[in-house]
């Protein structure tokens, strides 16, 4: 194992070098791994308390404020057609940034950890879901044996700021 992870060390260092590493945010859902761009999220917080709206839609938990800030916050298990869950000790918010300028909240079930991927170990995904989850994969990466879907942050939260 220890042998595997200085292979795994010096392939990350050879690909810094190239600039070809990317850091992602994983994070559980549903107890499957998944992972956004580490770039696109602001900010994770435990869940303060949520006012709910009327008529919001189902995915919509309600809004709360971080800082004088209205967030609205979305169950990002509902968004992506996963079974509801309560929320628990382990459960976040992760804050980003939408394309209309919006700070969205994602509910996740757990934060894991900061992953530094090769662009190597990304395989792209064209299509490989129907519906409407498919337009929020953008691929998979298997780091040390592990499998992450990896979502595209942006159009997750831009959906969620359209309602």
């Amino acid at each position: 194992m220890g042998q595997m992870t200085a292979r795994r060390s010096a392939q990350l260092a050879e690909a810094a070098e190239r600039g070809l590493v990317h850091e992602y945010l994983a994070f559980v859902l549903a107890g499957e791994l998944y992972a956004v761009d580490l770039a696109r999220v602001r900010e994770i917080l435990s869940p303060p308390p949520i006012t709910l709206v009327p008529r919001a839609g189902r995915e919509v938990l309600g809004v709360c404020s971080v800082r004088g800030l209205l967030v609205t916050v979305v169950d990002l298990r509902l968004r992506l057609r996963l079974p509801a869950a309560p929320v628990t000790r382990r459960s976040r918010i992760l804050l980003a940034l939408a394309n209309s300028g919006e700070v969205v909240g994602l509910m996740v079930d757990e934060v894991k950890q900061v992953v530094r991927l090769a662009e190597s170990e990304l395989e792209l995904a064209q299509g490989v879901l129907g519906g409407d989850v498919a337009e929020h994969v953008m691929g998979i990466a298997r780091p040390a044996g592990a499998v992450l879907v990896l979502l595209d942050l942006g159009a997750i939260v831009s959906g969620a700021a359209r309602g």
